[in-house]
């Protein structure tokens, strides 16, 4: 059997910048939705409201995983065990 090769290193991404523009684009979509089509039925304007509250939810989530592993990174790299957080 051959030799299992190492897991390659993840890539850095800019989740940040992703989610401000899908972010972005929930509001513009909300904004053309209330002025130009004027919905009778209220359901475009929630579907883009809970697009807008899931952007914020996600922004604040990778900035606050992003926190933590600028935390853990200097530990991880002088050998200290990782502190476990609940």
């Amino acid at each position: 059997m051959s030799e299992r090769r190492p897991d390659p290193m993840p890539l850095k991404t800019r989740d940040t910048l992703t989610i401000l523009v899908g972010t972005a684009l929930w509001v513009i979509a909300l904004a053309v939705v209330l002025v130009v089509v004027e919905p009778a039925d209220p359901r475009p304007v929630w579907v883009c409201v809970a697009g807008i509250g899931l952007g914020l939810f996600g922004l604040l989530y990778v900035r606050r995983r992003d926190a933590r592993l600028r935390d853990s990174a200097p530990a991880a790299e002088a050998g200290e065990p990782e502190s476990r957080r609940p």
